[in-house]
């Protein structure tokens, strides 16, 4: 089965890795990145989408999008996880492509309705645009193939606040109207992407399998090895973008569930997603007034890692 996806994300040393995976893996034709801010600065998001598909050869239309939250101010991006740069601070070519003139929410507003029941949406950084292209076209709810969000936390914890994740922190208002939308949606987070681990061996076999990118993402890795060895006191890291494309193509090494999701986006629980199982009743009915999503909350976490470095290596 073919997969066509826009790809929105922050790259960003985990987005580097699942962006290789959407340009190689032969299910997948990714039909256009588009960029927020997150883990970098927005400009320089647009930079390492241009230049990863042109490293790997099959540049991709790439779409600048949101470059801070819709309501509150932008954090600092979080240098010390993922550099300056975005890739470990390692060097890197020029870049000779452009971004789309279109903004990112009108890139996907535009792909949707050209191919409607074909597109699922891959989101891997806040979410601002795909709360933009709602605003913008409402009716693309019931036109997409499907949404995946990498982000948020069930059961896990958070990894920037007690409990929030980073993706969903970032932007909790653009979050709660994602994840409360009614398309049709599976929200793949911290519950399941702590659970893999790429290691020095894995990604030894992506930088000799993929050229002038594996040494890219090879010399990122190495950055980004050595915050979760300080962070989680892992040898490798956790590839938590790519566990989003792995739930696309391999389903079957997930455990889900489905429920009401809602995002807290005010006070000291800001960014927290909350899950109202399906069919469970609570003192108040508000938390099952959301439409139901899909929530990982398990994973063979050495499959997944393993898919990995079978794709890339």
């Amino acid at each position: 089965m073919k997969y066509p996806i826009i790809f929105d994300t922050d790259p960003g040393v985990d987005d580097a890795q699942a962006i290789a995976i959407a340009l190689r893996h032969p299910d997948i034709d990714l039909l256009g990145m588009t960029t927020t801010f997150g883990n970098v600065d927005i400009d320089t998001a647009t930079h390492n989408a241009l230049l990863l598909g042109e490293l790997a050869g099959q540049p991709v239309p790439v779409a600048q999008g949101s470059a801070c939250p819709m309501v509150k101010p932008r954090h600092p991006a979080p240098k010390h996880i993922h550099g300056d740069n975005g890739l470990g601070n390692i060097p890197l070519p020029p870049v000779t492509g452009q971004a789309e003139s279109r903004n990112a929410a009108q890139f996907i507003v535009d792909t949707v309705r050209a191919r409607p029941g074909e597109v699922s949406l891959v989101a891997v950084g806040p979410l601002g645009n795909l709360a933009a292209a709602l605003q913008l076209a409402p009716e693309i709810v019931n036109l997409v193939r499907q949404v995946v969000v990498m982000g948020g936390s069930i059961r896990e914890g958070g990894n920037v606040t007690p409990v929030a994740e980073a993706n969903i922190f970032n932007d909790a208002h653009a979050a709660q109207k994602v994840l409360t939308a009614g398309w049709p949606l599976t929200l793949v987070g911290l519950d399941v992407t702590h659970r893999c681990i790429l290691t020095p061996e894995h990604m030894s076999r992506i930088e000799a399998a993929q050229g002038s990118l594996g040494r890219v993402l090879a010399g990122s890795y190495d950055f980004y090895r050595a915050f979760y060895r300080d962070a989680l006191g892992i040898d490798g890291c956790c590839p938590h973008d790519s566990v989003a494309l792995a739930w696309l193509v391999r389903p079957e090494l997930f455990k889900t569930t489905r429920g009401h999701l809602t995002v807290v986006t005010e006070g000291a629980a800001e960014g927290q997603t909350i899950l109202a199982a399906e069919g469970r009743q609570f003192i108040e009915p508000r938390w099952s007034g959301t439409p139901l999503a899909q929530v990982c909350l398990e994973v063979d976490g050495a499959a997944v890692s393993q898919w990995i470095a079978d794709t890339l290596g």
